[in-house]
């Protein structure tokens, strides 16, 4: 169970380092107040009417129509500031590798035989059966 419980946060931590250092952009294209078109990383695609050439006035000539046609765009910058590179160790950092290293070599130190601290003992005798008196039975 604990080594499942390891896995699943190296994975998770391993997500929130790339979703915290990944930039992204969303882009928008509403026509009036309605969402048109959604894009995470590409240009949002238009709807045609900002295509479309606007009626000119009989009365204005000067004064041309405006597009009802926006284009909204979010910007999400990601990190640039990690650290990729051990160059120089301080003192403490030293001592630290040097300390870990020591004591996971010697984890896995074995005995040279298998000492089974039982062997010159006899088991116990057994006055009754418990499985049979108390009715209990494996199945």
């Amino acid at each position: 169970m604990k080594k499942v419980f390891h896995k699943i946060l190296s994975v998770l931590m391993a997500f929130v380092v790339m979703l915290t250092t990944m930039s992204y952009t969303v882009d928008m294209h509403y026509c009036g107040d309605s969402l048109v078109d959604f894009s995470l990383f590409t240009k949002a695609e238009g709807c045609g009417m900002e295509k479309a050439q606007p009626a000119k006035s009989c009365e204005n000539p000067s004064m041309t129509e405006k597009s009802c046609c926006t284009d909204q765009q979010i910007v999400k910058e990601g990190q640039d500031d990690l650290k990729t590179s051990f160059n120089k160790l301080t003192f403490e950092q030293q001592t630290f590798v040097a300390t870990f290293f020591y004591t996971y070599i010697n984890l896995f130190e074995g005995l040279d035989e298998n000492i089974v601290p039982f062997k010159d003992y006899s088991p116990p005798f057994i006055e009754r059966d418990v499985q049979i008196l108390y009715e209990t039975y494996l199945i």
